[in-house]
């Protein structure tokens, strides 16, 4: 099982579930979750970090439809391989990064900053 350290903000407008998901997948994509990795039990980590036991659930229900854990009542949640990944940027990720976008060219933020501050995020460890 692997260690979490979570970083929720209780007055922020995203849900907590959002922001467990969030984490995840951020863990996930620093490499710190690894395919086969046992994610905490959803009653462990509610404990842990001090919100409702279906708010965890309704976290890993969303990472599970999206396919980046598995679980069962045996085995608990598991980090899976993404399989088919072809590299390419699906049609929901288009459309959330095109109203980043927008909302970023609404608040007069320059082409050339939006560029390198995307660089500077997909680089980031």
């Amino acid at each position: 099982m692997v260690d979490v350290i979570f970083s929720l903000d209780f007055t922020s407008d995203v849900p907590i579930y959002q922001q467990i998901r969030n984490e995840i997948v951020t863990d996930i994509a620093k490499e710190e979750f690894l395919p086969g990795d046992r994610l905490p039990t959803i009653r462990g980590l509610a404990a842990e970090i001090g919100v409702n036991v279906m708010t965890v659930n309704k976290a890993y229900d969303l990472l599970k439809k999206e396919g980046y854990i598995t679980a069962d009542r045996r085995r608990g949640a598991i980090v899976m391989q993404l399989e088919g990944c072809d590299g390419k940027v699906t049609k929901k990720q288009r459309k959330e990064l095109q109203l980043l976008i927008q909302e970023l060219r609404i608040q007069q933020v320059p082409k050339e900053e939006v560029i390198r501050i995307c660089s500077e995020l997909y680089e980031e460890e």
